[in-house]
């Protein structure tokens, strides 16, 4: 089996692949604290749960691939790869690793991994062109070129960000729960909150999206979007342009890259 990590800024996301089917999943906390025995133990706690996994730490995984936002996990869980799974291929994704995307930027060492890593998937999946939209800390848009290249994209505060930022910043205003309110006019002041984030969002995607599909295609409706992120149900219903949601998009884009540099160590 080929275990998969995403390290965001905000959480972590591991599946497990049975070849290509995701057969387990779990999403934690992102800590750049954690050392890689602490690691260690969490990953053995998680997957000790696994039917299909053994009781010692790496029983039943055939490879690893690593793709994380936060340098110092990504030091942290090479130092895992090395001393719990040290016969096991493992794949970590930075600069000289093959994905099969040109990346059409000034600087393609600045592209966060995740993104490259959603555009290998995007390709694969939908083919191009697309723009694969991730609510996450931030919230990006990336677009991918008919040719499959990765052509740059947009980024902009994720939605938890900007209810932290009303909560601090507004008097008045508190923490709130991040769930569709009954009607876009609140009647209190969750309510109206709640109708600001979900319809402003669901706005922001339709605006932005439109504008990068008018740069990206001669006809946009050409253009698929991909959306995924763990705050992406809260959208989806809202805004008009997604044309697809594929919540493991960053795992699958994972295996793919796996599957296209294993061969090579």
């Amino acid at each position: 089996m080929l275990l998969t990590i995403d390290v965001g800024n905000t959480h972590t996301v591991l599946g497990l692949f049975d070849g290509e089917d995701i057969v387990e999943h779990w999403r934690i906390s992102t800590d750049a604290r954690r050392t890689a025995d602490e690691l260690a133990v969490l990953l053995q706690g998680l997957m000790g749960m696994h039917p299909l996994l053994g009781d010692e730490l790496g029983d039943g995984i055939d490879g690893i691939a690593i793709c994380s936002t936060v340098p110092s996990v990504l030091h942290e869980l090479r130092e895992v790869t090395r001393r719990y799974y040290g016969d096991v291929p493992a794949v970590l994704v930075e600069p000289g690793i093959k994905t099969g995307v040109p990346i059409l930027m000034d600087n393609p060492k600045e592209v966060g991994a995740d993104r490259i890593i959603n555009a290998v998937a995007a390709v694969e999946l939908y083919g191009g062109p697309a723009i694969v939209v991730d609510f996450g800390t931030a919230t990006t848009f990336d677009a991918v070129s008919a040719r499959g290249e990765y052509a740059g994209g947009v980024i902009a505060p994720g939605i938890e960000i900007s209810v932290e930022a009303l909560g601090v910043r507004g008097a008045q205003l508190r923490k709130i729960e991040l769930a569709r309110p009954r009607a876009v006019i609140g009647k209190n002041t969750v309510e109206a909150m709640q109708a600001g984030i979900v319809y402003g969002f669901a706005g922001q995607v339709d605006g932005v999206v439109s504008r990068m599909a008018r740069e990206l295609a001669d006809d946009p409706d050409d253009v698929t979007v991909i959306a995924t992120g763990g705050l992406a149900p809260m959208v989806l219903g809202e805004a008009s342009v997604i044309d697809e949601h594929e919540p493991w998009l960053t795992l699958i884009g994972l295996r793919l890259v796996y599957e296209r540099n294993v061969s090579r160590m």
